[in-house]
């Protein structure tokens, strides 16, 4: 899951509202401003996780990588924090009179980290670089807006696992881009869309420098990336830490202040929690489920905490590849079975919200994605199951055990079980990494823990990456005709409105299939050290923003 994205073109589009705030949880004052000198000069650290896969965009589809590349990259848009309407950042403007086809400028003198200059080619190579199936990437569906996409991507007649390829592509470019000019280019879409520009902030539409191109191994290239937003790459040691520092030719506006950044990459959330506590890390993103109880974090912290609302849902996923959980009632009657109250309140003491819908709340256009599954109802469960003809064995529900999730889905486990009467237990695996690669190589063989953080501010990345054929988050391989249509149909409106309610009409057969389970919705409880001024904030998904960094 990820973050992020849009521009003037898109000032149609709502905007979820997110603010952080200070919860001024104790006692003491913290510095609302910092020093400058300090600041310059200083380094601060944070939390993070080890990333799947090598620092590419195109192929980077969870959090762990997806921040240090919302980091390291400048897109044509932003997000502001604290919500709000995207803004221009590389591009200096996105037109259009029809919304099928955008003309594109962007800024001059902006420069990747290697020093050339970003360019119009440097969007149109990377994106027909992601979209070409032959180039494996995940994001690929991203483009499938794009007209010329079906010649550049093809797909795999029966699975990975089958014994047939997909074809080679009839194209190595999308016809739909073209250069005009080094600082312009135009987007043709397949048809009509006005929600394409809210997209062009999220990491997949990141430009790459012309080194990337040259390199024989592209993996390799991502261990040392070369981005062109405020921070660039130092050196990465696995499971230890990721080193960046301040990229002095930047020219956009949300510069950093600070000079260097280290990612540190924790095993247990508890352990970052402890360097929190004893200000030897600067900021965790989210402090461990162990300290929310009594709302002890806010005691622990003082000033330093934050409550900080986010666009994320946590959910259970199918392994629809697994026989097993191919009956939809199977799956309706697992859902049905947990107590998402009781997961809230007791878990996660009222910091999250049991799920009524199918994406965040306050997600624009979102408002007909309500989940009817998500209520706990054990007589329903109970007959689901019976129509579902029982399951034998044992359920295993998987996560990672880097992080606080090992209480709810042993709680989601337990209710599930004591509904269904069928035995179930949770299971973790050692780190986000290997849960991921796990997932990514459909090896799962239980449904297990997902968490969906929204791309960019819209109810179409609530459907179309999580259960439209080949979307490049639909790890589960859930796949309805009926739904990749209605996304389809939905995709090609020109109007808003009529997008959204091609949406609804796609969520409802989801709704009934139940590929995944919503569980709860996410605010975010952060810390910062008393080094960091407390004018702080995050951006819109709550990863730290580090242009707001200043040291006291």
């Amino acid at each position: 899951m990820r973050v992020s994205k849009r521009a003037s073109a898109a000032a149609a589009i709502a905007a979820v509202a997110l603010v952080a705030a200070g919860c001024g949880g104790g006692d003491d004052d913290s510095d609302t401003s910092g020093n400058t000198d300090k600041t310059a000069n200083g380094a601060i650290t944070i939390d993070g996780t080890q990333p799947a896969n090598p620092l590419l965009p195109s192929n980077t589809s969870e959090t762990g990588g997806g921040d240090i590349l919302d980091f390291m990259w400048t897109g044509l848009i932003n997000y502001p924090p604290g919500g709000g309407d995207p803004v221009n950042a590389v591009a200096e403007s996105i037109d259009t009179t029809d919304a099928q086809t955008y003309t594109v400028k962007i800024k001059k003198g902006v420069k990747f980290h290697d020093g050339t200059e970003v360019k119009a080619k440097n969007f149109i190579e990377a994106w027909n670089f992601t979209a070409n199936s032959e180039n494996g990437q995940q994001q690929a569906s991203f483009f499938s807006d794009i007209a010329g996409y079906e010649d550049v991507h093809t797909e795999d007649p029966d699975g990975e696992e089958g014994p047939q390829k997909a074809p080679p592509p009839k194209a190595q470019t999308m016809s739909g881009l073209a250069s005009v000019d080094d600082y312009t280019f135009t987007i043709k879409l397949a048809a009509a869309n006005s929600i394409f520009p809210v997209k062009l902030g999220y990491s997949a539409y990141y430009p790459m420098p012309d080194s990337f191109f040259a390199a024989s191994d592209k993996n390799e290239w991502g261990k040392k990336p070369v981005g062109n937003g405020p921070v660039k790459f130092v050196s990465w040691s696995d499971n230890v830490e990721i080193k960046l520092t301040r990229f002095d030719e930047y020219t956009l506006d949300d510069k950093v202040k600070i000079k260097d950044v280290t990612v540190k990459l924790y095993q247990e959330d508890t352990a970052a929690y402890a360097d929190l506590q004893a200000n030897n890390l600067d900021f965790q993103q989210q402090v461990p489920a162990s300290a929310l109880a009594g709302e002890k974090w806010k005691s622990d912290l003082g000033n330093r905490a934050l409550d900080v609302p986010i666009p994320v849902q946590q959910l259970i996923a199918f392994p629809i590849y697994d026989k097993r959980f191919q009956n939809k009632d199977l799956r309706r009657a697992v859902s049905l079975s947990i107590n998402r109250e009781e997961i809230a309140s007791k878990i996660f003491f009222n910091t999250r919200k049991p799920s009524t819908n199918w994406a965040a709340p306050g997600t624009p256009g979102a408002e007909a994605f309500a989940c009817s599954t998500c209520k706990y109802d054990p007589e329903a469960a109970k007959a689901a199951l019976q129509a579902a003809g029982g399951f034998q064995g044992e359920m295993v529900l998987y996560y990672n055990a880097d992080a606080s999730h090992k209480d709810w889905m042993e709680a989601a486990a337990n209710s599930v079980a004591s509904t269904l009467g069928i035995k179930v237990r949770a299971e973790g695996m050692p780190t986000f990494a290997v849960f991921r690669q796990n997932i990514d190589a459909h090896k799962m063989t239980g449904p297990y823990r997902a968490g969906w953080q929204a791309d960019y501010p819209a109810a179409e990345n609530w459907l179309g990456p999580l259960y439209v054929t080949g979307g490049g988050s639909n790890d589960g391989l859930y796949s309805n005709a009926q739904v990749d249509a209605l996304y389809k149909e939905g995709s090609q409106a020109a109007d808003e409105a009529a997008a959204n309610a091609k949406f609804a009409e796609a969520i409802k057969i989801v709704d009934e299939e139940v590929p995944s389970i919503p569980v709860v919705s996410v605010s975010q409880q952060s810390g910062i050290s008393n080094r960091i001024a407390s004018s702080v904030k995050t951006n819109w998904v709550g990863s730290i923003d580090l242009s707001t960094v200043e040291l006291v």
